[in-house]
């Protein structure tokens, strides 16, 4: 039997995918509809759901929206009010026996744990990400020289480079397939789904290391 994975604030998948290559079994939460999530899926509030199914899990992960924290949206967000959930999130997992994990973007008030790039797993993106592991500890990789630019255009001039920008509209940033390659997401074909995801191999990275402590410990038997 699979260690099970609760996944909060699941989004379209792209962590749900590495858990599940990682040997999870898997169930997101997410307040709005996700038709492409590629597992078992319930809609509601993460928190709720937590606070009622939680201990029916081997571990925890949630990605908190990161609207509040992200430099990339500040300007086309500006004049919005974003609630942080990370501090109730936090809060919430801690309430739980046994471990749990807490990805957002750079700015985002985590701790660093853990730092990942598309660059250490040789994606078409940079995209950084933080992890806040607790309960376990996972190896961080040692972060790779990038190979040139994100293309696209910059105050009107193009630029060429081996990443692209997954997110918004303007300025060159890809076509959907191209964004599909460059994340490591096949399952969906939706532009606004796949900019707010991870890429899969950063929580099959992480996810590894997890199980690895499930097994360590007795807490999972496969």
């Amino acid at each position: 039997m699979k260690p099970r994975l609760l996944d909060l604030y699941c989004g379209a998948g792209g962590s749900a995918m590495g858990w599940h290559r990682a040997g999870f079994d898997v169930v997101g939460v997410d307040i709005a509809p996700q038709p492409d999530y590629p597992f078992e899926f319930h809609r509601g509030d993460a928190l709720d759901f937590l606070a009622a199914h939680g201990h029916e899990f081997d571990a925890r992960h949630a990605s908190p929206p990161c609207q509040a924290s992200c430099a990339l949206t500040k300007g086309t967000n500006k004049g919005r009010a974003y609630l942080n959930l990370i501090p109730a999130t936090r809060e919430a997992l801690a309430a739980f026996e046994g471990p749990s994990v807490i990805e957002n973007v750079q700015g985002a008030d985590i701790r660093r744990d853990l730092t990942l790039c598309g660059e250490m797993f040789g994606l078409g993106v940079i995209r950084h990400r933080h992890f806040e592991l607790s309960g376990f500890t996972a190896a961080q990789p040692k972060h790779r020289k990038h190979r040139g630019r994100v293309a696209g255009y910059r105050h009107g001039q193009w630029y060429e480079g081996p990443y692209f920008a997954v997110y918004g509209d303007g300025g060159g940033k890809g076509t959907v397939p191209e964004w599909q390659a460059a994340m490591g997401i096949d399952w969906t074909d939706n532009r606004k789904s796949i900019a707010e995801a991870i890429p899969p191999a950063y929580s099959l990275f992480v996810g590894l290391h997890l199980r690895a402590y499930l097994l360590a410990t007795g807490r999972a038997v496969v």
